[in-house]
């Protein structure tokens, strides 16, 4: 079967050949490491981890390089350091804020059943790179210097717009372009910058004597370059990069090196909004991945979290809903009930389920054929121990792994039920760890035989529409209907 890809640049899908089958090569833009990563920052990441793991398994893990950047420059990283850290050195700052940041960010996405990708290199380690490329843009007319500023010229590049396609008034209100004397062009866009007191700061390129920094765009084309090449296989972002960032990434790339490509595939996921409205903190629905790993202690919960995300085709916008949630702990449930006792050792993912991702990665296809699989791992009749092995199969290769591990009957319905009530509560307004933490109160009130106590709490709760089922194994919790 074919990989076909759809391609943000020529905005069709295609078949996906790569440069070289003994090393595909993929560039995925990364965090700015300044705050807990939100969930709309985690689509990409989950989106292009199960692209990443279908690439490995059809060439092989050691013919496949991801690379995911870590941006550590940046204004808003500078403005979050002199926040939180006011009596300190502002570089100290900003390393205290980064370490931190990128510390969180790992561990989220680990949870959420993400691999590390191949290489993960940091801005502030290439600054060679992108001192290079900024020399080879000046020589070559693409760039120029103005008022200890480095710029790329727009007008130097006759088809820059391709991918965004958006007509040279909106790109200029798109990219809210700084008002400045010494630009040729409003289109232009910065390079290299100077450095005010305090902020990180290098040797200048093309010989300016002020030290200075490096700007967005630069870093991502030079750590491309620096991993896989000139030319590589697939760029991936959210839509929301398309322009201006990866305009530019292309603009400097291609110039620097005079190529007509930078990346052969442009993939970009949709928007994600949350219950109806876009995400904003003004709104009060801001919501980290921190936040929502929070919800639950079940350490399968990252992994609910990844499948309610990957519902929903990635090119497709995206509604996130506790509703929507409570369904996918219930089919994430389901699928644990049909691989109980399944053989490991015959796991394979179905034909159906590549079919389903080599066609752009179509995820709701995918569902359909899990939800089939696990329909016949749970059948009497047919080969339900076959089903059940490409159920497990299926299920690995999508990331998850926790969904498979040590399955036991009792833990099925623990899954389903903890999962489950937890959103439920939450739909309510009421925070599952305030419950569990007044259940811990109770069970010791019990211990000691106050029961009257016991008896205030069990009815405080039901006040709240929580009701308490004691079983010989413990006191379980679940929300009035």
């Amino acid at each position: 079967m074919e990989l076909k890809l759809y391609d943000t640049l020529t905005r069709e899908k295609r078949v996906f050949r790569p440069l070289d089958p003994a090393h595909v090569r993929m560039y995925v833009c990364g965090p700015t490491v300044y705050d807990y990563a939100h969930i709309g920052n985690a689509r990409p990441v989950i989106v292009f981890d199960v692209l990443f793991r279908l690439l490995r398994h059809l060439y092989g893990a050691e013919h496949v390089t991801y690379v995911r950047n870590i941006t550590d420059v940046d204004d808003k990283i500078n403005a979050r350091a002199a926040e939180e850290y006011p009596d300190l050195p502002l570089n100290e700052a900003i390393r205290k804020v980064t370490e931190k940041t990128d510390k969180q960010f790992h561990e989220d996405v680990a949870a959420l059943g993400c691999l590390p990708p191949t290489v993960e290199p940091r801005a502030t380690e290439h600054i060679a790179e992108m001192r290079t490329m900024i020399e080879r843009l000046i020589k070559s007319g693409n760039a120029y210097v103005a008022d200890d500023h480095v710029l790329f010229s727009v007008p130097s590049m006759p088809d820059y717009g391709r991918l965004s396609k958006r007509p040279l008034d909106e790109m200029i209100a798109g990219a809210r372009v700084e008002v400045a004397p010494y630009k040729r062009d409003p289109q232009d866009f910065v390079l290299w910058k100077p450095s005010k007191p305090g902020e990180p700061a290098w040797p200048s390129p093309a010989g300016i004597k002020t030290p200075g920094r490096p700007g967005w765009h630069i870093e991502c084309s030079a750590m491309s370059w620096k991993y896989l090449g000139e030319v590589f296989d697939i760029h991936g972002g959210g839509i929301d990069l398309v322009f201006p960032h990866h305009e530019n990434e292309i603009a400097q790339s291609r110039c620097a090196f005079q190529t007509p490509v930078m990346a052969n595939f442009w993939m970009h996921n949709g928007f994600l909004q949350v219950e109806g409205e876009k995400m904003s903190k003004s709104l009060g629905n801001f919501v980290t991945i921190h936040d929502l790993l929070q919800q639950s202690n079940d350490p399968r919960w990252g992994e609910i979290l990844r499948l309610n995300m990957l519902r929903t085709h990635y090119r497709q916008p995206m509604d996130w809903t506790n509703a929507g949630l409570a369904e996918s702990a219930v089919i994430y449930g389901n699928f644990r009930r049909a691989v109980i006792n399944s053989d490991r050792a015959k796991a394979r993912p179905s034909r159906g389920i590549l079919e389903a991702l080599s066609d752009d990665l179509n995820t709701p296809a995918v569902f359909a054929e899990l939800h089939r699989l696990g329909h016949l791992a749970q059948s009497p009749s047919g080969s339900p121990a076959d089903a059940a092995a490409e159920l497990v199969g299926s299920l690995l290769l999508l990331g998850f792994d926790r969904a498979v591990d040590h399955v036991r009957a009792g833990d099925v319905r623990e899954d389903i039920v903890i999962a489950f009530q937890e959103v439920s509560a939450r739909e309510r307004g009421i925070d599952p760890a305030a419950i569990n933490a007044r259940i811990a109160d109770r069970n010791a009130a019990r211990k000691a035989k106050d029961f009257k106590e016991s008896d205030r709490i069990r009815d405080e709760l039901a006040k709240k529409g929580v009701v308490l089922k004691d079983t010989k194994d413990g006191t379980t919790w679940e929300i009035a209907r």
